[in-house]
């Protein structure tokens, strides 16, 4: 192999070459390389971190509606016991307003029976006052007799 100067040449060429292409293009292309790749890794950590977030937002939000759900059962329940008591207290008023309503009715029974009677003794006593003035055949003075009247209608 004949080594000439044209080969030495073209090696001094190509090693100017890697010299140029180490010193000004590698850098800055390395430097864009690297840059792109933390930015893709950066990309895959938010896109881990959001993944993380949102499986965590997921969790969080089954437990709210597990939450509002017993609360609302909850809600319900009192509602009901609620409702419960104020049926059991209306029923209980209900039948006191009842018993009420019973006990002032037979006093007024009470009372119209005791006037009806008084009113029949002054009717039986006003009859045998009348039978008497007939039997009698004359008239008796009933402010005179009152005494009398008044023992009467009371054995009646």
């Amino acid at each position: 192999m004949n080594i000439n100067l044209t080969l030495l040449m073209q090696a001094a060429a190509f090693a100017a070459f890697i010299w140029f292409t180490a010193r000004f293009i590698w850098p800055p292309l390395m430097r864009a390389v690297d840059t792109r790749q933390k930015q893709i890794a950066d990309g895959l950590a938010a896109g881990e971190q959001g993944k993380k977030e949102l499986a965590s937002a997921e969790k969080r939000i089954a437990d709210m509606l597990t939450n509002a759900k017993s609360k609302a059962a909850e809600i319900v329940a009192t509602g009901d016991k609620f409702r419960s008591e104020t049926m059991d207290a209306a029923k209980t008023e209900a039948k006191a307003e009842a018993d009420r309503i019973i006990a002032a009715a037979k006093a007024e029974i009470q009372q119209e029976v005791a006037r009806a009677k008084e009113q029949l003794r002054n009717q039986v006593a006003d009859l045998a006052v009348a039978g008497a003035t007939k039997i009698l055949q004359r008239e008796v003075d009933a402010k005179a007799h009152a005494d009398l009247l008044a023992a009467i209608r009371t054995q009646l």
